[in-house]
C-alpha cells in the first residue's frame, strides 16, 4: 500500500498562486507515476499533470499548460504542483494519484491504484 496525504489547498483570488504538496508514505518503491487530477462540483474527474518518478517525463493537460509546474522530490517523497496565474474555472478538488507503472494513457484516471483524499483550491474574489 501506499499512503497520500495532500496539503496546500486554500482560497485565492483570480491570478493568484498556490503550491499544492503530497506526502507519500508505506510502499514507496512501487511509485512509478504521480499525477494531479481535479473534480470539480458537478464534473467527472480530471487530469491536471503527471510526472514519471525520474522526472524524466511529464506531461499536463492542455487546460493548465503554461500556468502550473508539475515537480518530485525523491529524496523526500514528495510531489508538488505549483498553480500560477489562477481562474475560477480551475476551483475543484485536487488529488494526488500513484501508478506503478508508466500509463500507456498517463491522463486514465482508472490507471491509477492510489489515490489521496484531495484538497480543496476555491478561486474567487
Amino acid at each position: 500500500q501506499v499512503q497520500l496525504v495532500e496539503s496546500g489547498g486554500g482560497l485565492v483570488q483570480p491570478g493568484g498562486s498556490l503550491r499544492l504538496s503530497c506526502a507519500a508514505s508505506g510502499r514507496t518503491f512501487s511509485v512509478y507515476t504521480m499525477a494531479w487530477f481535479r473534480q470539480a462540483p458537478g464534473k467527472e474527474r480530471e487530469f491536471v499533470a503527471g510526472i514519471r518518478w525520474s522526472a524524466a517525463t511529464i506531461y499536463y493537460a492542455d487546460s493548465v499548460k503554461g500556468r502550473f509546474t508539475i515537480s518530485n522530490d525523491n529524496a523526500k517523497k514528495m510531489l508538488y504542483l505549483q498553480m500560477n496565474s489562477l481562474k475560477p474555472e480551475d476551483t475543484a478538488v485536487y488529488y494526488c494519484a500513484v501508478a506503478p507503472y508508466w500509463p500507456a494513457n498517463v491522463g486514465a484516471s482508472d490507471e491509477y491504484r492510489y489515490w489521496g483524499h484531495g484538497t480543496q483550491v476555491t478561486v474567487s474574489s
